[in-house]
């Protein structure tokens, strides 16, 4: 019987997962491959995220191919470094771990949309990325719960044409988010130090609080 109130759902792996879902860049096991079944389970979880004006018209590229995750690491490792030097930023050590060891990555995951992104107004970005992103999202807690480590990454986004032609993608996919996936090795996932609930929440008007 399936669970369908919160008094049947066991609350605490369910917070424990979401509140320990962590960019994992280092204790991944680059030798251990992730099986395609596991994938298609998470994705399968991923798919039950709600969408807006978009409907369902996401799509998941995954890259098993060594010659293609070579590719797409190269080009990541173009883009971090360009935007480093752009915004004169420091790259972190975990970062440089994850850069360095890309290729090998057992899975790389990309979360795509048929739907072109449109112009203009907050409203229209909202909804669009609103029916793509959550089921992003829902497939990282989904890996995180299956001991498989992820990391949020959107800085491939910013190379549509040339992801494009790496992976022989339609003129009208769009890439969102892209998921190097592997099984972690001995990683601590802990929650995060973050401002508590009180210093963020409003109450009926702005600047309200309790």
């Amino acid at each position: 019987m399936q669970a369908d109130s919160p008094s049947e759902l066991d609350l605490a792996s369910v917070d424990t997962v979401l509140s320990t879902a962590r960019s994992v860049r280092r204790r991944l096991d680059f030798d251990r491959p992730v099986e395609q079944a596991t994938i298609l389970d998470c994705i399968d979880i991923a798919t039950q995220a709600p969408t807006g004006l978009g409907g369902e018209s996401w799509r998941f590229v995954v890259v098993l191919d060594a010659f293609r995750k070579r590719r797409l690491a190269e080009l990541y490792r173009t883009v971090l470094l360009e935007l480093a030097e752009e915004r004169g930023l420091v790259i972190k050590p975990t970062q440089q771990a994850l850069v360095a060891r890309l290729h090998e990555i057992p899975a790389m995951i990309l979360v795509c949309t048929t739907t072109p992104a449109p112009a203009g107004e907050v409203a229209a970005q909202v909804a669009y990325y609103g029916s793509i992103l959550p089921a992003a999202w829902s497939l990282m807690l989904a890996l995180r719960a299956r001991q498989l480590g992820a990391t949020w990454t959107t800085l491939l986004s910013s190379r549509q044409k040339a992801v494009g032609k790496i992976l022989e993608m339609p003129e009208d996919a769009v890439l969102t988010v892209m998921l190097p996936v592997a099984y972690t090795k001995n990683a601590r996932l802990n929650r995060a130090e973050r401002v508590p609930a009180r210093q963020v929440t409003f109450w009926d008007t702005w600047g309200k609080e309790i």
